[in-house]
């Protein structure tokens, strides 16, 4: 065990809070998840879905280890093979997509041979941001110009969101501001920034538009449940989403200062997805607020370090890296949290490395993977350079010490006058 710890490189600050919150995802997971073990008949038993979770976040710190052992740069490359490969995935998505766990959103698909289930949008929220921040690295020291930059960076941005839209509307949205927030990051011109933000509010105008023109089309379907859910929570008028916002309100008030205690929570036996979407108010009715403040002060410690991890970076890439990819993390973490005290609306974003699930728990653990990678290289890299200093330091005591004894031996007449070879004087005379 000391073994596997010392191998673990890198910021070890990261390495903590992310052991801490998956350790008290098990607590929660498992108490939330009696819901889900009384559909079709079950018997109530959680055990087996507290062991799925178990086996989610192991295979999920093998995948941060394997991760953290790749050089980060080699992900330029992967980013310009990868962004094809997830455009194919999201296609089959959008026409495949399979309906889990009650959720009316074709966001999944079903892996051949294995029976796994996988949200796509993930993945491609990892590569396209590992493909914007290879390019704003790539041009730093050219003079970029938007026709460029609209062929190499924004038509593939568009391309995947416009995949991802009809399914997914707030990870289009969540994924659209990270972009724009990593090329401000990466001084990407101001007013181009503008133009995109206004050509991407055209375009969800027109999609809504072209939405009302074929009401009866499977690609728009999902239009009409976005316009309920902001129409429910700007005019508090009742809606099938008032029955989860609800229950997660009453919840967080049964919680009170110091909670029901672990496992005791009431609403999770009727509040829908109460161990993905709505498990922060599970958290605060079993912990109470002293719980809830817990978990959102380490997602806020744990963006601290992703801000330090940021700054002590010296390549642009790897900079952008970890702005690109975590950042999202801790944003998607407040979207969940404001959506259970009914902040915002109803969005569908899991807490990270606190929900159940598979696929957004692996794809979490990918971009934590390549942050803690940066951050071991740049240790390496100072590494480096302290042992370099070392060895100077050492070999100009070395020098130093041989010059006192030599003049020491100069003074006590131990040199010949006529001796060239030796005397550091005639030396020094004869250069």
């Amino acid at each position: 065990m000391k073994e596997l710890v010392n191998n673990l490189k890198g910021d070890r600050v990261i390495w903590s809070f992310v052991a801490l919150l998956a350790l008290f995802s098990f607590m929660p997971v498992f108490s939330a998840s009696s819901n889900l073990a009384y559909l079709g008949h079950g018997t109530g038993n959680t055990i087996s879905y507290l062991l799925k979770h178990l086996a989610h976040i192991i295979i999920g710190f093998f995948i941060i280890y394997g991760v953290h052992k790749v050089p980060y740069h080699y992900y330029r490359g992967i980013s310009k093979i990868a962004l094809p490969i997830v455009w194919l995935l999201l296609l089959y998505t959008l026409v495949k997509g399979t309906v889990i766990a009650g959720a009316n959103a074709s966001r999944w698909i079903q892996v051949p041979f294995i029976g796994i289930t996988f949200q796509t949008s993930t993945l491609a929220f990892i590569v396209l941001m590992m493909y914007v921040a290879r390019y704003l690295s790539k041009k730093r020291e050219e003079e970029d110009t938007f026709k460029a930059s609209l062929i190499e960076l924004w038509i593939p941005v568009f391309i995947t969101l416009g995949m991802i839209l009809p399914a997914n509307f707030s990870t289009a949205a969540l994924m659209f501001s990270m972009v724009l927030m990593l090329t401000f990051v990466g001084k990407y011109s101001l007013k181009y920034i503008g133009f995109i933000l206004g050509a991407g509010i055209a375009a969800l105008a027109l999609f809504v538009l072209l939405s009302k023109a074929f009401p009866d089309s499977r690609f728009f379907s999902r239009v009409d449940t976005w316009s309920s859910r902001l129409e429910n929570f700007t005019t508090n008028k009742p809606g099938e989403d008032d029955y989860q916002i609800e229950k997660a309100k009453i919840a967080i008030a049964s919680g009170g200062i110091y909670g029901l205690g672990p496992g005791k929570s009431v609403q999770k036996h009727f509040l829908p997805q109460s161990s993905s979407d709505f498990i922060y108010a599970i958290i605060v009715e079993e912990w109470g607020l002293i719980g809830g403040l817990g978990v959102l002060t380490m997602y806020l410690l744990l963006f601290f370090r992703f801000i330090v991890a940021a700054h002590k970076t010296n390549s642009l890439f790897g900079k952008l890296l970890v702005v690109g990819l975590g950042f999202p993390i801790i944003f998607q973490a407040m979207i969940n949290m404001a959506v259970a005290v009914e902040l915002l609306p109803v969005t569908g974003q899991t807490l990270p490395l606190i929900s159940s699930g598979g696929s957004s728990i692996w794809m979490v653990c990918i971009a934590l993977g390549i942050i803690i990678n940066v951050t071991k290289k740049e240790e390496e890299i100072a590494q480096e350079l302290s042992d370099k200093a070392r060895r100077e330091a050492a070999l100009q005591k070395l020098i130093d010490k041989e010059l006192e004894e030599e003049d020491e031996d100069f003074l006590e007449g131990n040199y010949s006058i006529e001796d060239n070879t030796t005397n550091p004087m005639n030396a020094v005379l004869n250069k």
